[in-house]
């Protein structure tokens, strides 16, 4: 039995991580059917969410114009982190994102509370987005058909609701389809991504018509501190790019496809929402953002109402976020998985969570129970002012991200790493930098709760975690525990519906 410093100072051997992913264990199956241009769809759609469409409101009063600086300087911290998470990527091509490369190189402990830094990252912003689901699309149904559902049942607690029914049926219909399989969902989230881009594209065609660069004259009215401050509430529209690691063992060619995906996601997440920024900018004062952000309207809508003159924008709006919702909870509930997923191959959480079905070659199991729970907190948690966890989960994963790189070049300096970042070790430094200032400039309040989830993991992790390890074993090869599927059965089953 290994002392606790020891336990919590173990590393998983980069070969065992490639191996299972590769099917050397009975818990392997998940089956790779994703190439670069899902892949990166996947990406795209997990970043691109809702709050592209409403967080010029509450930024441009912070940065006044130089809201379009906020934005680039977001940008170069998540590229910096989508740097480091390229590199990893390609030299661990495995589930688990930040926690696997974690495990092979910060030890368990510290894998264990990125993994949980990851829960709530996904979990809190799955149950957040889903939340407003019903009200966007009661304004579709009530444009087009003159219906809505009543408030007791589509609003959340706390907003004139007791139930949020629509919430609980977005996460629990992304659930069925994650459990029909990986290139079904991908499909389906490939026409979502084409569809919410397309919404932004057309708000940015209508916006340049109005454009006007005297709207730039007071370009920056709180300096830098206020750009650096809208820096860190726009970095939530930048989150999602790292779902794209959680599908190492479901793409083909994974050492070269996933670094790439990263890469794309973020130059086009890039290009657009700095397009969006300009144009948004341009085409209304300064002055009216805040006053939409406090009366509760969506300033894009606004904007296209004001240029065209017509009610139509507001349909679009709320049509591109039913889709922008749904495609963000579908693609967000697949990390939360492929997470729990790699926790319950090493034994940390229970066995339960590596369970592959034998028909679809999903973890269906996990699928439905980590659908089912984050249902339930959408539906009757009021959940909103939880948004800021979800980016200090974010940014306390990225600094972890950038220590495993720097680790990981002294540990296993002969790795394959078909992509190498530049400027090592400035740019895992610069990124653990840039995000730490982000994560500062966050309220106290989420910091607390913060520290609070921390301390929650690592009971779990004394609790169950530690004692379920599979390095607890260190006189021999891992023996894992019976599962639905071994890893032989998955190469020579039948091709089921995902082939």
């Amino acid at each position: 039995m290994p002392t606790f410093t020891r336990a919590v100072m173990r590393r998983k051997p980069l070969d065992q991580l490639v191996r299972e992913a590769d099917g050397g264990s009975a818990q392997g199956g998940l089956k790779r059917t994703m190439g670069l241009g899902q892949l990166t769809l996947l990406g795209i759609s997990s970043v691109v969410g809702t709050g592209i469409f409403f967080v010029l409101g509450s930024n441009v009063p912070k940065a006044g114009p130089a809201v379009v600086l906020a934005f680039a300087l977001a940008a170069v911290v998540a590229g910096l982190g989508a740097l480091c998470y390229a590199e990893l990527a390609g030299a661990v091509p495995v589930s688990g994102s930040t926690y696997s490369y974690a495990y092979a190189s910060l030890g368990e402990g510290a894998a264990y509370l990125v993994a949980w830094c990851l829960i709530l990252e996904y979990g809190v912003a799955v149950a957040t987005v889903a939340v407003s689901w019903g009200q966007y699309l009661n304004e579709v149904t009530d444009a087009l058909f003159g219906f809505t559902l009543p408030d007791v049942i589509s609003q959340p607690p706390g907003a004139g609701g007791a139930v949020n029914l629509p919430a609980l049926a977005v996460v629990l219909l992304c659930s069925l389809l994650l459990v029909r399989g990986t290139r079904e969902s991908a499909i389906v989230n490939a026409v979502m991504v084409c569809v919410k881009i397309g919404v932004l594209v057309l708000f940015v065609a209508v916006a340049l018509t109005a454009f006007d660069g005297d709207r730039f004259t007071d370009f920056a009215p709180h300096g830098v501190a206020g750009v650096t401050l809208a820096a860190s509430g726009v970095f939530f529209s930048f989150i999602g790019f790292d779902t794209v690691s959680t599908a190492g063992e479901e793409v083909r060619d994974p050492r070269r496809t996933v670094p790439l995906a990263i890469l794309l996601t973020l130059v086009v997440v890039t290009v657009l929402y700095a397009a969006v920024a300009l144009a948004g900018v341009g085409a209304q004062d300064s002055a009216r953002f805040g006053e939409q952000a406090d009366a509760g309207e969506a300033a894009l809508a606004a904007i296209l109402r004001d240029v065209t003159g017509a009610g139509w924008p507001a349909l679009v709006l709320s049509a591109g976020a039913v889709v922008s919702i749904f495609s963000v909870v579908l693609v967000t509930l697949y990390g939360q998985t492929r997470i729990l997923f790699s926790m319950a191959r090493d034994g940390l959480v229970p066995e339960v969570f590596s369970r592959v079905d034998r028909k679809r070659h999903t973890p269906a199991r996990n699928t439905w129970i980590v659908g089912a729970g984050v249902g339930l907190l959408a539906a009757f948690v009021p959940l909103q002012q939880l948004a800021d966890l979800t980016s200090l989960g974010t940014l306390m994963a990225f600094v972890a991200v950038a220590a495993a790189v720097v680790v990981l070049r002294r540990t296993n300096p002969d790795a394959p790493r078909p992509f190498r970042l530049p400027l090592h070790p400035l740019v895992p430094v610069l990124t653990a930098v840039s995000c730490l200032y982000l994560a500062w400039l966050l309220p106290g309040l989420t910091w607390g709760l913060f520290g609070a989830w921390l301390l929650l993991a690592a009971g779990l992790y004394l609790g169950f975690g530690r004692r379920h390890s599979r390095l607890e074993r260190t006189d021999a090869e891992p023996v894992p525990p019976a599962a639905e599927v071994t890893a032989a059965e998955v190469k020579d089953a039948p091709a089921g519906p995902i082939s």
